[in-house]
């Protein structure tokens, strides 16, 4: 009797943008929870992040309201975004000629991280916000640098994570 490998394991693409959306399940942001995922040329994850506050700034004491009457009452001047936190967290290797993939298109200020860190390739889930100003200059930093930004299209609309799965057994066929 042959036993056959799985084909219906993940690709490489779908497993890291699954490791950019299982990050994002940290965010404590109650609108918006965006996770990033830095990989090199040989399918090595080298950083990962998502959305949050500073190290070592309480987020029970700063904003998380997206408008208010002064905008130091909001989020926005406070709020890591993915991309940064996933650069800053880098491991030991360099992120440079590295591709990232995010759950959202990035900002015009996670471009120019993107673009200073070396990264060389954008791959994204949503451009929900495409027609911003930020997501405009965004796109022309990036077809200035040469970075190229790849809308990603899944194979599949979910992956389940279950975590009593390891306790199965493996179903054996008679022979």
């Amino acid at each position: 009797m042959t036993c056959k490998k799985r084909d219906d394991y993940l690709e490489w693409p779908e497993y890291f943008m699954a490791v950019a959306f299982l990050s994002a399940q940290r965010s404590k942001d109650p609108n918006s929870q965006v996770g990033a995922c830095i990989v090199n040329s040989e399918n090595k994850i080298v950083g990962i992040g998502y959305n949050g506050m500073p190290n070592g700034c309480s987020d029970d004491l700063l904003p998380w309201t997206r408008t208010a009457d002064n905008k130091l009452n909001t989020k926005y001047p406070y709020v890591c975004h993915a991309e940064l936190n996933a650069i800053m967290n880098k491991n030991s290797a360099d992120v440079k000629g590295c591709s990232i993939y995010v759950a959202l298109f990035p900002c015009n200020e996670c471009a120019k991280l993107i673009i200073q860190a070396g990264i060389k390739e954008v791959i994204f889930m949503s451009d929900k916000y495409h027609d911003t100003p930020e997501m405009i200059a965004a796109r022309r930093l990036f077809d200035l640098a040469g970075i190229l930004y790849i809308k990603f299209k899944p194979k599949c609309s979910k992956i389940i994570i279950d975590f009593d799965s390891i306790n199965s057994k493996p179903s054996q066929k008679p022979l």
